[in-house]
């Protein structure tokens, strides 16, 4: 028997009730542990799903989006309002408010926190929208359509945009960067989505700093001042793991727990896994940092085979996934086009539907589909494959990527 089959034994410890967390402690169950199982949440809600959030649960078509796992059932232990705030490896024990929490093999699945606009704690009117509780306090406000300015013109904040033009509310989007999706997307990619905003009856300023919130407007460092009943900030998110500085836990300079191929962290019989763990991937040639909610899903099953076997027995390497819809549009991305050497336009980025391919010495790496599925879909397979295409066929809307293969 190995140390982590002994470790395992005394009980998995779970550090975060979010989608990966979730899914890390039923996927143990379903594999077949039979030890203690103990989920610690930082919230007082049951554990929930968070891209409603920013849509039904927002929109008041939903009071909120818990999980539809029966933890009692599953003898998954619950401990939520429970804030962890240190670790001690020597000791395999947390650090919590409610004293400390042994371990026998520890998951840290502690997501990411937003990032907050300098100057404006305390500010009246000014919101965040990661938590159930940010989405409760934001939705009479939305409900009141007031004029709204949303600061960041990234994917939460086109999909806040959204949901206050859907509520009735003047919306104003105000970008530091001189396009939208700047950190995301190549300028030729996020120009024709720029144009969505106009379409949808939605401000878009560009290339303007925020120089100050005060109460009941905005001010943009070039003078100009625009009047905001209420402040939405969506600039951004960064591992929450500044918690396991001086643990012995390695982090990355956009502070992710570092992780290895089979989501080990530096210490032994700690696992990370979601939005806290940057990964090394061999598909890409790069280490990947991916904050999206089918990362939190896919990684969860890597983490829990791992921890059955006792070994490192499965490598994690997924094509990553995401979607976010916005202005009334279903806007997919699979991969990552960071080293692409070609990108080939599938359709007119006019129109309402098309998709963008990233190929790297012929084979394609990346896909945008904005309004195909079919094309995601076939895409993501081709991505997974790694079989080369035919730059023709891939950029013929009308042939099915699936059929172009060189």
């Amino acid at each position: 028997m190995n140390e982590q089959t002994e470790q395992t034994e005394s009980g998995v410890v779970i550090v975060g009730a979010g989608m990966a967390g979730v899914q890390t402690a039923v996927a143990l169950r379903e594999g077949g542990f039979t030890g203690p199982v103990t989920l610690l949440g930082a919230e007082p809600h049951q554990p929930y799903d968070r891209p409603p959030l920013s849509k039904a649960v927002l929109l008041g078509k939903a009071e909120d989006s818990a999980f539809d796992v029966d933890f009692e059932a599953l003898d998954i232990g619950l401990r939520l309002g429970t804030e962890v705030t240190g670790l001690r490896a020597a000791a395999r024990e947390l650090d919590t408010e409610a004293g400390p929490v042994p371990y026998g093999v520890l998951v840290l699945a502690t997501g990411a926190q937003p990032l907050t606009l300098p100057g404006t704690d305390g500010v009246p009117g000014v919101h965040l929208l990661r938590t159930l509780d940010d989405a409760e306090r934001l939705r009479p406000v939305l409900a009141a359509a007031p004029s709204v300015v949303v600061v960041g013109a990234g994917w939460i904040g086109a999909e806040f945009a959204t949901a206050a033009r859907e509520a009735g509310c003047e919306v104003t989007v105000v970008e530091a960067a001189d396009r939208v999706l700047a950190g995301a997307l190549p300028a030729e990619v996020a120009e024709p989505m720029a144009r969505w905003y106009e379409e949808a009856g939605a401000g878009l300023v560009t290339g303007a700093k925020v120089a100050g919130v005060e109460e009941g407007r905005v001010l943009l460092a070039d003078g100009r001042a625009l009047p905001a009943g209420a402040v939405v900030v969506g600039i951004g998110a960064r591992p929450a793991t500044g918690w396991l500085a001086g643990t012995g836990v390695s982090l990355g300079p956009d502070g992710s727990v570092t992780a290895d191929a089979h989501l080990r962290t530096s210490l032994p019989g700690v696992y990370a896994v979601g939005d806290c763990a940057s990964f090394p991937s061999a598909r890409y040639g790069t280490r990947l940092l991916v904050h999206h909610w089918d990362n939190a899903l896919q990684g969860p099953r890597t983490v829990a085979a791992n921890i059955l076997a006792g070994e490192p027995a499965e490598v994690y390497d997924p094509v990553p996934y995401f979607w976010s819809e916005q202005f009334g549009r279903f806007v997919q991305y699979a991969g990552h086009h960071g080293g692409a050497d070609t990108l080939l336009w599938r359709g007119d980025p006019g129109e309402r539907t098309w998709s963008v391919c990233w190929l790297k010495d012929g084979a394609l790496v990346a896909l945008l589909a904005v309004g195909r599925p079919r094309d995601l879909a076939q895409g993501r397979k081709l991505i997974e494959t790694g079989v080369l295409v035919d730059p023709a066929k891939a950029a013929d809307p009308a042939t099915p990527l699936k059929s172009a293969t060189a």
